[in-house]
C-alpha cells in the first residue's frame, strides 16, 4: 500500500524558510514525502530528524547521513531531541491526521470502507483500541467522546444505543458498529455521520488532542528565535488548538500581558489566515480539501 501524496508540499517548504545548514524536524514522517523535500533543500551541514510511532512508516526510512528517524510519538519531542544532542532547531513541520496508507490498510480498522476489527491504533503497542472504547466505556464517557471529538448532534442517543447493544453481544468489527448505529444515521448523510463516529473513536484511542497540546507546548523551548513552526490540520478541533497557541501562546483564554500591557506570547503569526490548497491540487488530491496550514515564527 502506498503512502499519500504530501499535501501542500510547496507551501510547507516555503513556510519552513529552510536554511541549507539548518536543523529541522518532521514530526509526522509517514511515507517521507515532506522529509525528502526538506533534505533536497539542505546542504551537507544541514540535519533532519523525523518522528513516527507507526512501525509501517519505519520501512520508509531514508538512507542519508543527514537524516535520523525516531520511532516515537511526537509528544516526546523534547526528550528525544535531547538524547540526540539537539537543544534547538530551525524549523518544525507537523502534518496531522491519518495517512492514506493507514486508511487503505483494511486490518488497521481506520476506514469505514472495509470490514475489519475496530482497532484504530496508530501505535500498535498501545492497549486501548476502538473495540475497547466501545465495549468498556460507560455511557457518559461515550457521550463525551462522540459529542466532543465527533461533534455528533445525537451523541447521547448514540452512546445509549451502543451501551444497550453491547449487552446482547460484542461490537468488534466495522460492520458490527455500522449495523448497531444504522437506525440513528441521517438519510443521505451516511458517509458524513460514519466519518464523525470514526473520527471521534480515533481521536480517543490515540489521545490525539492531548498529544497535540503537549507537542505544541514543547515547540516553544525547542525552536530557536526566528525558527518556524508549520502545522497542517484536517479538522476544526485540531485547527482551533493550533490557531490559539500560535496567536496567544495558550489554548484558551486571552493573551497574557506584562505590567506595561505588552502581550506576552512566544510566537509571531506569519500568515494571519490559514493557508489552503489551490484548485489544481484539490483536483488531484481529495485529501487536501480539509487541510489548513498555519505558520508561526518563534519570537526573539
Amino acid at each position: 500500500m502506498g503512502y499519500h501524496v504530501p499535501v501542500m508540499l510547496q507551501e510547507c517548504m516555503d513556510a519552513l524558510a529552510i536554511k541549507p545548514d539548518g536543523v529541522y524536524v518532521d514530526v509526522t514522517f509517514g511515507g517521507g514525502g515532506h522529509s525528502r523535500a526538506i533534505l533536497q533543500r539542505l546542504g551537507d551541514g544541514g540535519r533532519l530528524i523525523a518522528f513516527d510511532q507507526d512501525p509501517d512508516a519505519i520501512h520508509n526510512a531514508i538512507d542519508d547521513p543527514r537524516f535520523t528517524l525516531v520511532h516515537h510519538n511526537f509528544r516526546f519531542l523534547k526528550n528525544n531531541l535531547r538524547l540526540l544532542g539537539v537543544k534547538e532547531v530551525d524549523g518544525i513541520l507537523a502534518d496531522l491526521g491519518v495517512s492514506s496508507h493507514q486508511f487503505d490498510s483494511p486490518d488497521r480498522g481506520f476506514s469505514i470502507r472495509y470490514d475489519a476489527d475496530l482497532d484504530m491504533r496508530m501505535d500498535k503497542v498501545s492497549e486501548l483500541d476502538a473495540k475497547m472504547v466501545l465495549q468498556t466505556y460507560p455511557e457518559a464517557e461515550l457521550h463525551r467522546v462522540f459529542g466532543m471529538y465527533g461533534e455528533i448532534q445525537n451523541a447521547r442517543t448514540l452512546s445509549k444505543t451502543i451501551v444497550t447493544a453491547r449487552l446482547n453481544g460484542g461490537i468488534e468489527t466495522v460492520s458490527d458498529l455500522k449495523e448497531v448505529i444504522k437506525p440513528l444515521v441521517p438519510r443521505a448523510k451516511e458517509h458524513k455521520y460514519h466519518a464523525q463516529v470514526f473520527q471521534a473513536l480515533r481521536i480517543e484511542v490515540n489521545k490525539e488532542l492531548d498529544v497535540l497540546q503537549e507537542f505544541l507546548e514543547q515547540t516553544v523551548s525547542v525552536l530557536k528565535p526566528g525558527g518556524r513552526l508549520v502545522v497542517m490540520s484536517y479538522h476544526s478541533l485540531e485547527d482551533r488548538l493550533v490557531k490559539n497557541f500560535m496567536q496567544k501562546g495558550k489554548f484558551r483564554g486571552e493573551v497574557e500581558k506584562d505590567f506595561f500591557g505588552n502581550e506576552i506570547k512566544p510566537f509571531r503569526v506569519v500568515s494571519r489566515k490559514a493557508i489552503t490548497a489551490g484548485a489544481a491540487e484539490l483536483e488531484l488530491n481529495n485529501r487536501a480539501r480539509s487541510a489548513k496550514l498555519r505558520v508561526a515564527e518563534r519570537e526573539a
